[in-house]
C-alpha cells in the first residue's frame, strides 16, 4: 500500500483530481445549457421563414467556421473592452470576467452551432412516410412534431451527438489557455504542465491527464450510449448469433 501511495504516476492522480473538477465543471454546464439552443437553431435552419433561417445559418457558419481558440480570445477580449463602460458601473465586471462563467459561455455558443447541424441533419432524415401518416390521422403541426418529428430527430442524432459531447469535454482545455487563471483554478492541462515545469517528465504527468479524459469519455459514452439504447427500443433488433462449442457428430 505504501509503495502505491508513493508511485509517482499514482500521486499525479491525487494531484490532478482537483483540476479535473474544473474540465468537469465547464462540460456539465454547457451540455445541457447547450443542447435546447442547437435544437432552436437547427428548427430556425429548416424554417420556412427566409429571415430565421438566414440568421440560424449565419450564426452556424460562424460558429464552426472559426476556431474555438480564437472565440475564447475575442468574447474575452470584448468583455474586457465592455469593463469599464458597461460591467463595473453594475457590479458586475467580477462575473463576467470571470473564466467559470466565460469559459461556459463560449463553449455553449460553440458547441450548438455544431450540434445544431447534427440536429438540422437529423430533421431532414425523418422517414417522410411517417410524417404523411401523422397527416393523414388529422394531426396539426406540434402534435406532427412531438408525436413524429422529434422522436424520429433525436434518435437519429444522438450517436453523432454523443461525439459532440465528448469532444466539447476534450475542448474544455482550451478554457485556461486563452483565459486567465486566477487563484488555484486549474485545469487538467494546466496543473499537468506546472508538474511538467518541475522536473521535465513530460511522459509520467501528460499520461496521468490523459488518463482522466479516457476514463470520463469512456463514462460519457457509457452513459449516451444507454439513452440511445432507451430512444431505440422500439426498434427490431437482429439476434447476434450464439457461438456454438458443441462439436456437431451429425449433419
Amino acid at each position: 500500500m505504501d509503495w502505491l501511495l508513493n508511485n509517482a504516476f499514482v500521486q499525479d492522480l491525487i494531484t490532478l483530481a482537483r483540476p479535473a473538477t474544473f474540465n468537469i465543471y465547464f462540460a456539465l454546464v454547457s451540455i445541457p445549457l447547450g443542447f435546447p439552443f442547437a435544437v432552436l437553431l437547427a428548427l430556425g435552419k429548416n424554417s420556412a421563414n427566409r429571415v430565421l433561417s438566414w440568421l440560424a445559418r449565419a450564426y452556424i457558419y460562424a460558429f464552426r467556421g472559426s476556431p474555438l481558440f480564437i472565440q475564447f480570445f475575442m468574447f474575452y477580449s470584448f468583455a474586457l473592452s465592455l469593463n469599464k463602460t458597461l460591467w463595473k458601473p453594475w457590479g458586475v465586471d467580477e462575473i463576467v470576467l470571470h473564466p467559470l462563467f466565460l469559459g461556459p459561455l463560449v463553449l455553449i455558443l460553440n458547441t450548438s452551432a455544431y450540434a445544431a447541424e447534427i440536429f438540422y441533419g437529423a430533421l431532414k432524415t425523418v422517414p417522410k412516410g411517417e410524417i404523411e401518416a401523422a397527416r393523414a390521422m388529422g394531426m396539426n403541426r406540434w402534435q406532427e412534431f412531438w408525436a413524429v418529428t422529434w422522436p424520429n430527430t433525436i434518435r437519429l442524432a444522438w450517436p453523432a451527438y454523443t461525439n459532440e459531447v465528448v469532444f466539447l469535454f476534450h475542448a474544455t482545455v482550451l478554457v485556461y489557455f486563452t483565459l486567465p487563471v486566477i487563484d488555484e483554478q486549474k485545469d487538467l492541462m494546466n496543473k499537468a504542465g506546472e508538474l511538467f515545469e518541475k522536473d521535465y517528465n513530460l511522459f509520467l504527468h501528460f499520461s496521468a491527464a490523459a488518463l482522466y479524459f479516457i476514463v470520463i469519455s469512456m463514462l460519457i459514452f457509457y452513459v449516451l450510449g444507454l439513452v440511445h439504447k432507451r430512444l431505440s427500443i422500439h426498434l427490431k433488433t437482429e439476434q447476434k448469433p450464439r457461438l456454438r462449442f458443441a462439436p456437431k457428430y451429425m449433419r
